[in-house]
């Protein structure tokens, strides 16, 4: 790659450390890559996790992602455990799962309970009693288990079925036999920098959401590693996102918002606060040991999902995306600049539609990152416990355990079919760049 004038200048440019010639420069860090000097300038802007549960969360996340990277090579699962997802799944459940579960019963239990309470209350009551008994009904309702609407998440996205994109979902079907799972029924396409599954309704619809931020600046074979990862997660199981456990995660969440202690502007708060502190306290017990139960379970989960992602793409492209999702925040930066600079343009300052074009200069300016800047953000999330999530395994555990794999890939998306596939995207390419350029 040709070095600009600003690269150049940073590498004769010594580290005030160590002396040694620095790394980066122009739209880059400068950064010392001998004794880390600089590697990190921002380290001291990072917000810490809110809250006591996200902070015990967030260590007890980067405990397990060591402990399991140190089991995984040590058992030679980098790239040769040839594990089933069926039986991958079943151990990753184990005790820790089982146990889960049955947490996740008593919560919905005591959700039967309130209205098993509140209908006998009215039914047999007498008096106030029956007019007392739809407080529990309606908590009971509030605290429901929901199972999700396609209609309702994605009602202002695009929403691509079979017949819309039947290359993009030949792809898909590709994919998900290659981890050992099966596709989806429908596609939703947003313009965030991520991808996710997710089961929808009674029916327990398989849904896939891409992010245009994160798929359009991947290679091909990139892509399939993503999707192979997302399939991987339906393929391998995760006790976190069964239906029982998932749903308790949800009624707890209420319990906790509705719980919450309210600013102390008054008597009747201090007493509010005071009636709440205990049943707060539980609901937070609660939650942090079906937390500690399911934490685990989950990361291992996204190692497998990983290795799946792998055995699809190869290993090459799967360590390859990492480093994308370590840019993720830059890219989201590059977005969040080209909303702004299109609200507050002049009108007839640029001729063309600025929605035109939009999705190739993000790709553009992504792929023109150099392989120093993603040293240096392995680096940057070696030295915080970076993670997507506190469900996901440190990231740069995650970068070097596919780098060590050796798997070719399975699935070779070349440019004639990503081209087809983006033309089936294209519509929905189209609409999303207008939205959120208008804001």
């Amino acid at each position: 790659m040709t070095e600009t004038v600003d690269e150049r200048r940073a590498a004769d440019t010594g580290c005030p450390d160590c002396g040694t010639a620095l790394t980066g420069g122009g739209a880059y860090v400068a950064w010392c890559a001998g004794c880390g000097w600089n590697t990190d300038p921002g380290a001291t802007e990072e917000a810490p996790p809110a809250g006591r549960i996200d902070r015990v969360r967030r260590r007890l996340a980067h405990r397990y992602g060591e402990q399991l990277f140190a089991d995984l090579t040590a058992n030679g699962e980098s790239g040769e455990s040839g594990e089933s997802g069926e039986n991958a799944g079943r151990a990753g459940r184990g005790r820790s799962g089982w146990l889960a579960t049955c947490l996740a019963l008593a919560v919905h239990g005591l959700t039967l309970a309130l209205l098993g309470g509140g209908i006998a209350m009215v039914v047999a009551g007498q008096g106030l009693v029956p007019v007392l008994g739809a407080l529990p009904i309606l908590v009971a309702l509030v605290l429901r288990p929901r199972l999700g609407s396609l209609r309702k998440t994605a009602a202002h996205l695009p929403v691509l079925r079979r017949t819309d994109a039947p290359e993009l979902f030949g792809l898909l079907d590709d994919v998900a036999a290659a981890v050992g799972t099966t596709g989806v029924e429908a596609v939703v396409v947003d313009a965030d920098v991520n991808a996710s599954v997710r089961t929808y309704g009674i029916r327990r619809q398989r849904v896939l959401t891409v992010g245009l931020g994160l798929w359009e600046t991947l290679s091909p074979q990139e892509r399939v590693v993503l999707l192979g990862h997302e399939f991987g997660h339906y393929a391998h199981g995760d006790t976190r996102h069964a239906l029982v456990v998932s749903t308790a995660f949800q009624s707890l969440d209420t319990w906790s918002y509705t719980l919450a202690p309210q600013p102390s502007e008054s008597l009747l708060d201090d007493l509010t606060n005071l009636a709440t502190a205990l049943p707060r306290m539980a609901v937070d017990g609660v939650a942090g040991l079906l937390d500690h139960l399911t934490l685990r379970g989950a990361q291992r989960a996204e190692y497998l999902a990983d290795e799946a992602a792998a055995r699809a793409g190869g290993s090459q492209a799967a360590a390859a995306l990492m480093d994308r999702l370590l840019s993720a925040d830059a890219v989201a930066g590059v977005l969040r600049r080209e909303a702004v600079a299109a609200r507050t343009r002049r009108t007839g300052a640029r001729s063309e539609d600025a929605a035109e074009g939009l999705w190739q200069r993000l790709a553009a300016q992504a792929g023109a990152v150099p392989a120093s800047e993603y040293e240096r953000l392995r680096r940057v999330a070696e030295l915080r416990g970076h993670s997507v999530d506190s469900t996901h395994p440190p990231t740069h555990l995650r970068h070097r355990l596919l780098a060590a794999g050796t798997f070719a890939p399975r699935i070779v998306l070349d440019a004639e079919r990503a081209a087809r596939v983006d033309a089936e995207l294209g519509d929905a390419r189209r609409t999303l760049a207008r939205e959120l350029l208008r804001g």
